[in-house]
């Protein structure tokens, strides 16, 4: 591994996702070819399998920036055991790559639980963060939103989400270029009483600190846009995460039974079909690419199994965002500054 940095530079898993290494090395090195002036892409994989998909395209890629990695963490492998086992996995190889500074971030479709505990456990979660948190974008009525957390703390403590609203807020305000993003803990209830004891005591800590808390939201906001950050523990989180990704599916089944019973359905949906496909493009994950893990002490960028090149583009795209804004060094900041555990 004789990689030496010069620039920001970022490692993709090229081993990971339903259609890797194809989509990951197609998908990284249009990012690499297309923002050339800013940063590169290093390709984690197993080499000769990279090397074939770059020469079977004809692309034009620096053979130094495939980084040979042997072992593949695969979907079904545990992640905690599978990160300690295959110490010469592409997640691993990936991340130690960061811990020695010779990349900048760290991008991935693989073993979501993998990842994130390879991140956490080799990187280190930042000082005064007790537990990283994985965030989601959601289209709304008036934009975007993002949730957090999705999956990384199934069980929170008050403290942790009050670190997640945080953490958001400067993703938020850094990324998306809103000036002092609105927070909301995702609740049964608007009423300050309404919630379960995490989220009355993460309710109190909240109203007493300097964020634009605005106090409790419920299911039925999350798409209205009213608030711009939603913090919830990692449990309820992937539930909306994966009944949201479920929801699309079966809208779009929905669509389609109705075309299929007659033709008079068939021409009505026809002539939709552009303004569906335009409504139902802000759902779809490809165009913005992968999701943080904040609170580690890195970049890690996490996408979905089923990533595409341009999901992959748009993921490696992002981690050069978080990078280009510091997201990490913010966060260390505004934890100082915030002083949450003294609320």
């Amino acid at each position: 591994m004789s990689v030496q940095k010069d620039k920001c530079r970022i490692a993709l898993d090229a081993m990971g996702g339903d259609f890797a290494p194809r989509s990951a090395v197609l998908g990284g090195i249009e990012a690499h070819l297309e923002n050339a002036d800013k940063f590169e892409v290093l390709l984690v994989g197993k080499k000769e399998e990279i090397q074939k998909i770059i020469s079977e395209n004809n692309l034009n890629f620096p053979d130094e920036n495939v980084i040979h990695a042997e072992e593949v963490i695969e979907m079904s492998d545990s992640p905690t055991v599978a990160v300690k086992s295959k110490l010469k996995s592409s997640i691993n190889v990936c991340i130690d790559l960061q811990r020695q500074k010779k990349s900048d971030a760290f991008v991935s479709a693989g073993n979501t639980g993998a990842v994130m505990a390879a991140s956490t456990l080799r990187l280190g979660r930042i000082e005064n963060i007790g537990r990283p948190t994985l965030g989601t974008i959601v289209p709304t009525v008036k934009g975007k939103s993002m949730v957090f957390d999705v999956g990384a703390s199934v069980d929170c403590k008050p403290i942790h989400l009050a670190e997640f609203a945080l953490m958001g807020s400067i993703y938020m305000k850094e990324i998306f270029q809103i000036p002092n993003p609105s927070i909301g803990i995702l609740s049964v209830g608007e009423e300050e009483s309404k919630g379960n004891e995490v989220s009355l005591a993460a309710h109190k800590i909240l109203s007493k600190s300097r964020l634009n808390f605005i106090g409790n939201v419920e299911g039925r906001d999350v798409l209205k846009g009213n608030v711009d950050v939603i913090v919830c523990d990692g449990f309820v989180g992937n539930i909306i995460l994966k009944f949201a990704e479920g929801f699309m599916s079966f809208l779009k089944a929905k669509l389609k039974e109705y075309a299929e019973i007659n033709i008079i359905n068939k021409l009505k949906i026809g002539i939709a079909k552009k303004s569906l496909k335009e409504i139902l493009g802000v759902f779809d994950y490809q165009q913005y690419g992968g999701v943080p893990l904040l609170g580690i002490n890195g970049i890690t960028i996490i996408g979905h199994g089923s990533s595409t090149p341009l999901a992959i583009k748009n993921m490696v795209i992002r981690a050069y965002e978080t990078y280009e804004k510091n997201i990490t060094e913010r966060i260390r900041k505004a934890l100082q500054e915030f002083n949450l555990n003294n609320q």
